[in-house]
């Protein structure tokens, strides 16, 4: 239980006089460092880059890239992720005076742990100890040799074809990692619709730009089985009543995470257990014992890195009693880091009409944002939602270069309860996407196409 969530905690409690025992069966650092966040966002980042390489939009620039050496790649990789978990994780253990214990947590009552040989007693329990992607049940899966999110960042040579099962925003980051680096990529996913959570301008647009880089995505499937093939794998699915053969050299299964909670022994503590191995916690981030908390994705929430550490930090302060802190995720950003990337903070239109509101929307095509012009790449969108009586911003959603930056001043406006008219009158930088959150504002009142450059 040494990522995110335990770190921010073990701080936290530090610099509240606390002694602290951190308990890591594993790698230290937690999924983001070493098998999440980082070397996926950075082989994310060369796959795009040599994908642009073959494929730009700009006359007259004659650009060409060899074979990739996913070698080297990987390598380069794996440094990134040495120096950051030395940096970030091992070196904070002395600076902090943590008590570390290599070892798998077990609880043995309410108020004892075993790990390492060792019998460890405390006042207040984290439970932080992550989860793992989940595998489906589906025929014949388990034996064939598929990848995870985890193995899929260690190959070696670029597979000449993937089949990824699932469609959320780790099949959809790895499908177009896969993607730019040369590989057919087909997603498959059980949902009749791309990105269900999101409004439906979001998913036109997220699916317009898998097609247009070349991935095939089949919605509204029925997994048969899946099966050794002369190519590699093969997933027999049944589409729209009909029986359809997918075949790849890889298969990518991207279907969720599984919360690593059954070595803990948890049930000899007290603690309660969700029917996916989450443990239950309230907004307090307590377990049914209230001396014991979880925080994290062990819990299910929303999974996070920032969520995570933010989430250890509230969970130290109430163990201690030095505060009584809630978690409150209402104003979360969420970030798909594809290219161009998906981001959304608040609420949707269907989930603002369903709380109650009435509800405005702006939906500005990215061809109307002047920085998608001079880049020449404007599939994409900014979609706003506003209560139709008071003009607050509720939620903001966007499919564009940068997204993910962008949505941080869309965070802010929706937190501190900006107004459209807010929007309106504030000044925006012009030719950077961020002018978008600019821009989708005047489309309440005004047609912005008839309007000149930096107008309103």
């Amino acid at each position: 239980m040494g990522g995110a969530a335990a770190f921010a905690a073990a701080i936290q409690a530090s610099g509240r006089g606390a002694r602290v025992v951190i308990i890591e069966r594993r790698v230290i650092g937690g999924t983001c460092v070493n098998i999440g966040c980082v070397p996926s966002k950075t082989l994310v980042r060369g796959a795009e880059i040599y994908f642009q390489t073959r494929n730009h939009p700009f006359a007259g620039l004659d650009t060409h890239a060899g074979p990739v050496d996913m070698s080297l790649v990987i390598g380069q990789k794996d440094e990134l992720v040495a120096r950051l978990r030395r940096e970030k994780y091992e070196a904070l253990i002395d600076e902090y005076g943590f008590d570390f214990v290599r070892g798998e947590a077990r609880f043995v009552d309410a108020t004892t742990v075993e790990a390492g040989g060792r019998l460890i007693r405390g006042k207040a329990f984290l439970v932080a100890t992550g989860a793992s992607p989940a595998i489906p049940d589906i025929p014949g899966l388990r034996e064939v040799d598929f990848l995870t999110s985890t193995t899929a960042l260690e190959l070696r040579r670029v597979p000449e074809s993937v089949a990824v099962i699932g469609a959320g925003y780790i099949a959809l980051e790895m499908g177009q990692l896969f993607r730019h680096l040369g590989a057919r990529v087909t997603l498959m996913q059980r949902s009749e619709r791309l990105l269900k959570a999101y409004d439906p301008e979001i998913s036109e647009a997220a699916a317009r730009l898998l097609a247009e880089q070349g991935i095939e995505f089949l919605t509204g499937v029925r997994y048969l089985r899946v099966e050794s093939g002369h190519a590699g794998k093969r997933v027999v699915l049944e589409v729209g009543g009909r029986q359809r053969v997918v075949e790849a050299e890889e298969l990518l299964v991207a279907t969720g995470r599984q919360p690593n909670t059954a070595a803990l022994n948890l049930d000899r503590a007290g603690v309660r257990v969700g029917p996916r191995g989450e443990v239950i916690v309230d907004d307090h981030l307590r377990t049914s014992v209230p001396h014991i908390y979880a925080a994290g994705d062990v819990t299910l929430g929303p999974q996070f890195v920032y969520v995570a550490a933010h989430e250890g930090a509230v969970a130290a302060d109430n163990a201690l009693g030095v505060a009584d802190r809630r978690v409150d995720l209402r104003v979360l950003p969420r970030v798909t880091f594809t290219t161009p990337a998906i981001a959304s903070v608040g609420l949707t239109e269907t989930e603002a009409r369903a709380a109650g509101h009435a509800v405005r929307t702006s939906v500005l095509p990215l061809d109307a944002v002047p920085r998608a012009l001079a880049n020449r790449e404007t599939t994409g969108v900014f979609k706003l939602i506003a209560d139709a009586d008071t003009g607050r911003l509720l939620g903001a959603h966007v499919v564009a270069e940068n997204a993910g930056d962008v949505i941080y001043a869309a965070t802010l406006a929706v937190k501190f309860g900006l107004t459209i008219q807010d929007l309106q009158e504030t000044l925006s930088p012009y030719l950077t996407m961020a002018e978008g959150l600019k821009l989708a504002p005047l489309t309440f009142d005004v047609d912005v196409s008839r309007l000149s450059c930096c107008a309103g």
